[in-house]
């Protein structure tokens, strides 16, 4: 499974551009409607992204066969649109509104210790609905991350927190199901191109959490504050859900939103280069329990016998153990590349991890 630790370090790096966002968004909101921030985050990463697919395909048109099969991907097959128009609606529209709906009466820190639901639902989605398999350790490691994220959160001693509970709190567990129901919905696209997926969402999020905003009573801001949203926007909204994606493809979706689950770790240390001052101790112990998490999860070797059944989709691939299919096409030999295949059924054993071609019954 070593090949698949690059894939952690994906994870990771989502992890960490999306964390990072939070103490960014607390420098750019000032007078910015928090609705009028999350439509200029999902905007810039939409309008990014689309600008690096165009990019993209320039080599095609300049006569480069080479460089363009390797970006090449076929488009979004019409059955799997109704899997990402769910993803978008549940964590790029409903997930935003219900998370500042709640917000509204819910204190900063009891909203930050809610949000680490994200992580428990994600997993337990993927567990119980999708049967993606899990055992003792990665349960224990999903423990340890979302412990470390509660204590990153906890309120302490602020006596507001217990008092918010309800509704406030109500709407913002829901705001994380909706992202939990996102990430899940996400896996059944992340064998396409995570780019487009990750753009598709941000050029649909955008406009609509826009719209409210303005619906809502908010004023366009000063160029300076748009163009600063949205280049925090394409990286922490749009580079990340690209490896986010991709983590997808390779890990599974619990194991993906465990490493994701470690966000907060990397938003509260940017807060302390940003606000220096010194850490509490429940930062060490959080980095503790989440490093402990990551840990156990990278530690993983799951072996066994087990039957793959026939299944025919498309993504890029090399033609490795799991990829020895005949072409009807003339093929140059360039690898990677990217066309429908059919996996005919076959039994092995080897180490592997819940990925796009491993989603068996134990």
């Amino acid at each position: 499974m070593k090949s698949h630790r690059h894939t952690i370090f994906t994870a990771l790096l989502a992890a960490a551009l999306f964390g990072i966002t939070t103490p960014l968004a607390k420098t750019l909101l000032g007078n910015v409607s928090p609705f009028m921030l999350a439509g200029l985050f999902y905007l810039g990463s939409g309008t990014g992204l689309g600008i690096v697919l165009v990019l993209r395909r320039l080599p095609a048109r300049r006569g480069n066969p080479a460089a363009a099969q390797e970006s090449a991907h076929d488009p979004l097959r019409l059955a799997e649109l109704p899997w990402l128009a769910g993803a978008i609606a549940a964590g790029g529209v409903a997930a935003p509104a219900l998370l500042m709906l709640g917000l509204n009466t819910t204190p900063a820190a009891t909203g930050a210790l809610l949000l680490n639901l994200e992580g428990v639902l994600t997993a337990l989605i993927a567990w119980a609905c999708f049967r993606e398999n899990f055992d003792a350790q990665i349960a224990l490691g999903m423990l340890a991350i979302v412990a470390g994220g509660v204590l990153l959160s906890w309120p302490g001693a602020h006596a507001g927190a217990v008092s918010g509970i309800a509704p406030g709190a109500l709407l913002v567990a829901l705001a994380c199901l909706c992202w939990a129901i996102d990430n899940n919905l996400t896996r059944k696209v992340s064998t396409n191109d995570a780019m487009v997926v990750a753009c598709t969402k941000g050029l649909v999020a955008g406009p609509v959490n826009i719209g409210i905003a303005l619906a809502a009573g908010a004023h366009w801001p000063a160029w300076q504050a748009v163009s600063g949203a949205m280049t925090v926007g394409l990286a922490g909204y749009g580079v990340s859900l690209v490896l986010f994606v991709i983590s997808l493809r390779h890990l599974g979706t619990a194991r993906t939103g465990a490493y994701f689950s470690v966000a907060p770790l990397f938003g509260v240390a940017l807060s302390l280069l940003l606000w220096p001052e010194r850490p509490a101790p429940a930062f060490w112990l959080a980095l503790a329990l989440m490093a402990f998490g990551v840990w156990l999860h990278v530690r993983e070797r799951h072996d066994h016998a087990h039957t793959h059944e026939p299944l025919e989709h498309t993504h890029v691939h090399r033609h490795d153990e799991h990829h020895q299919h005949e072409h009807d096409f003339a093929w140059d030999g360039a690898e990677p590349h990217t066309h429908a295949h059919r996996h005919a059924p076959i039994t092995h054993s080897h180490a592997h991890y819940p990925d796009v071609h491993h989603r068996h019954a134990h």
